[in-house]
C-alpha cells in the first residue's frame, strides 16, 4: 500500500475542504457543473466515477469463480454477511439514528434521505480496495480474487433489487428506471470493459504468472486516475453540499456514527464465525473484510442518479468514504494481532495446525 493510499483519508479530508471552499467562493461555477445532466445522469461526475471504477474492474477475473467449491465456509460467510445481513443492519441503524436519535438535530422530512444514503452503501460489498486490505493481512490472493469475482456476479442481479426492497421499507418512491440504469453504468459497463482489457492483454500470455503480470503493470499505470476521479467526485460533490456543511457542521459526525457502529459490527459478525468454523487466517481475513468495506463508489453515483448532485444522501456516501479508510487500516492491524485464533490451513485428516502467534 503506497504512502499516498495509506493517508487516503488525509486526502480525502482535503478534498472535502477544498469542495466546501468551492462551492462558497465560486457558486457560479458549481451551478454550471451541476447542470451538465442528460436525464438523471451528471455527465462529470459519470466521467469521474467511471476513471474510479474501471480500473478496479480489469483486476477482476471471473475464471476465479472456478475455485469457488475449494474453500466454502470462507464463501458462505461473506455471501450471508454481504447479502443477507448487511444491508439490513445498515437500514435499520439509518432508522434508528435519523427517525429517533438524530432527528431533533435534522432538518424536518430529511430522514429519508439519509437512510437511503446508508441502504446505497450497506448493499454495496467492497470490489477493489478489499485487495489491499487482504494484502496486508496476508490473505491468499487467489481466493480473495474468487471473492470479488462472485459478489461482484452477484451485485449485479441483486444490488437493485435489495436497495429497492429496503427504500420501500422507508416509505422512499423508487424510481426504478434510474436505478437499473446506475446499475448497468456504475457496474454492468465498467465490469464487461474491465473484462474485455483483461482478455485482450493476457491472450498471448505463455503462462498465468505472465498473465497476471500484464494486468499488475496495466492497472498500477491506470491506478492514479481512479485516485483523481476519487478525489475530483469528493470535490464536487462537496462543493454541491458546501451550504449545508457550513449551516451544519456537526452533520459529518452525525452520519459518522452509525457508519462506524455497522463497519466494526460487520467485521465482528464475519470474523466470528470464521473463527468458530475455523476457517484458516489467510481466508477469514479478507473474508471478513470484503463484508465490512463498501463499494463507494457506486453507492456515490446511485446516490446522484437517484436523489441529485446536491442531495443529502449523496453526502451520506461520500462521508462513507472519509470513515472507511481509516476504519479498514484498523482492523487490518487487529487481525494481524489475531492469526492465532485461527488454524494455518483447512485439515483434510481432522488434525488442525493453528496459527502462529503475531
Amino acid at each position: 500500500m503506497s504512502a499516498f493510499e495509506r493517508y487516503l483519508s488525509i486526502w480525502v479530508a482535503l478534498a472535502i475542504l477544498a469542495g466546501v471552499a468551492l462551492g462558497q467562493l465560486v457558486p457560479g461555477l458549481v451551478a454550471f457543473l451541476a447542470s451538465l445532466q442528460y436525464g438523471s445522469v451528471n455527465l462529470v461526475v459519470a466521467v469521474l466515477i467511471w476513471f474510479m471504477v474501471y480500473p478496479m474492474m480489469v483486476a477482476v477475473d471471473f475464471r476465479a469463480l472456478a475455485r469457488v467449491h475449494e474453500r466454502p465456509k470462507g464463501m458462505i460467510i461473506t455471501l450471508v454477511v454481504n447479502w443477507l445481513i448487511k444491508p439490513f443492519t445498515m437500514a435499520a441503524l439509518g432508522l434508528l439514528f435519523f427517525e429517533w436519535i438524530f432527528a431533533p438535530f435534522i432538518e424536518p422530512g430529511t430522514a429519508g434521505q439519509y437512510i437511503a444514503g446508508m441502504i446505497l452503501l450497506g448493499t454495496a460489498p467492497c470490489t477493489a480496495m478489499v485487495f489491499v486490505w487482504s494484502q496486508m493481512t496476508k490473505g491468499d490472493p487467489n481466493y480473495t480474487l474468487a471473492q470479488v469475482s462472485l459478489n461482484d456476479a452477484v451485485m449485479v442481479f441483486a444490488y437493485a433489487p435489495i436497495v429497492a426492497l429496503l427504500l420501500g421499507v422507508t416509505d422512499i418512491v423508487v424510481p426504478w428506471e434510474t436505478l437499473v440504469l446506475s446499475v448497468v453504468l456504475y457496474v454492468v459497463i465498467p465490469l464487461a470493459a474491465g473484462v474485455l482489457t483483461r482478455a485482450r492483454m493476457t491472450r498471448g500470455a505463455a503462462n498465468p504468472g505472465q498473465a497476471e503480470a500484464a494486468v499488475a503493470a496495466f492497472t498500477a499505470r491506470i491506478k492514479p486516475f481512479s485516485v483523481v476521479g476519487l478525489l475530483a467526485t469528493v470535490v464536487l460533490l462537496f462543493g454541491f453540499q458546501g451550504e449545508v456543511l457550513v449551516s451544519q457542521p456537526l452533520v459529518i459526525a452525525m452520519i459518522a456514527i452509525p457508519l462506524l457502529i455497522q463497519s466494526y459490527g460487520m467485521f465482528a459478525v464475519a470474523y466470528w464465525a470464521a473463527k468458530a468454523w475455523r476457517v484458516p487466517h489467510k481466508v477469514a481475513a479478507p473474508c471478513a473484510m470484503i463484508g465490512t468495506s463498501n463499494f463507494f463508489e457506486l453507492a456515490v453515483a446511485v446516490a446522484i442518479g437517484l436523489f441529485g448532485l446536491n442531495s443529502i444522501a449523496a453526502l451520506v456516501t461520500v462521508v462513507g468514504v472519509l470513515v472507511e479508510v481509516p476504519v479498514m487500516l484498523s482492523l487490518v492491524w487487529f487481525a494481524n494481532r489475531t492469526t492465532h485464533w485461527f488454524p494455518a490451513e483447512e485439515s483434510t485428516t481432522g488434525v488442525v495446525r493453528t496459527g502462529q502467534q503475531s
